[in-house]
C-alpha cells in the first residue's frame, strides 16, 4: 500500500470502539467522626438523614447504605460520598453505625 502525505484516515476498523478511561473520584478525608445531619431542604418538608464523614469509596459505601436501609425500613441513596436515609430517627442509625464501630456524633437540628 502507497502512504500518500496528502491523504488522512478517516475511518478505520482495526482498532473497534476506544473508551477513554474512567475517573476516579478522590475519597475526601475526614477527622474519623461521623456525623448524621437532618436536612429537609428541597424536599417539600419530608426530612431526611444525612451520613457524612464514612472515608469509604463508592461500592462500600452503597453496601453499607444497603444495609442501614434494611435495618431501619426505609429508603435512601448515595449522592457525593454521603449517604442519604429517608427517616428522621437518627438515634438509630447512631446506634447501628456505633456497632459497626464508627465514632457518631449526632449534628444539625
Amino acid at each position: 500500500m502507497r502512504i500518500d502525505p496528502n491523504i488522512a484516515l478517516v475511518y478505520s476498523t482495526d482498532g473497534g470502539k476506544i473508551d477513554q478511561p474512567k475517573e476516579t473520584k478522590a475519597i475526601p478525608e475526614g477527622d474519623g467522626i461521623v456525623r448524621i445531619h437532618k436536612d429537609s431542604k428541597g424536599r417539600k418538608g419530608k426530612g431526611v438523614s444525612v451520613i457524612k464523614g464514612l472515608g469509604l469509596d463508592e461500592k462500600e459505601l452503597k453496601a453499607l447504605a444497603q444495609k442501614l436501609k434494611k435495618q431501619c425500613g426505609c429508603g435512601g441513596t448515595v449522592k457525593e460520598f454521603n449517604i442519604e436515609i429517608q427517616t428522621d430517627n437518627r438515634e438509630q442509625l447512631k446506634t447501628l453505625l456505633e456497632k459497626l464501630n464508627y465514632q457518631v456524633k449526632l449534628a444539625g437540628g
